[in-house]
């Protein structure tokens, strides 16, 4: 099972651009504080993202539901690879009810009540 949630804040301006495909494609990279340890940052990709979603702004603490996915990819005479979430949402936090009902479904998925 693969399923993430996190909290945290943007820490750089949304990446917005169409595929080739015609689909909208989001990146962000989200920045975790957590206890007295170091912060984290997490990028994340979100396919088919919904109009607006490039609008959240850098400092915004957002939730983002997803799970952890690998990419590998050529780069010239090179293969490289990503570790990044594939975003499912994401929320601004202020957003609370809505921010609480996606955290609820992805413990439903973990709970094996949701396929």
């Amino acid at each position: 099972m693969n399923v993430v949630v996190l909290r945290g804040t943007l820490s750089r301006a949304p990446e917005e651009r169409e595929l080739g495909s015609g689909a909208r494609l989001v990146r962000y990279e989200v920045t975790i504080r957590g206890g007295d340890g170091p912060a984290e940052t997490s990028p994340v990709a979100w396919l088919d993202a919904p109009i607006g979603a490039a609008a959240i702004p850098v400092g915004e603490e957002v939730v983002v539901v997803g799970r952890v996915r690998r990419r590998w990819f050529r780069r010239g005479p090179v293969t490289e690879n990503r570790v990044e979430v594939a975003a499912e949402a994401v929320i601004p936090a202020r957003q609370r009810k809505k921010a609480d009902n996606a955290i609820r479904r992805a413990a439903a998925v973990l709970a094996g009540e949701e396929g």
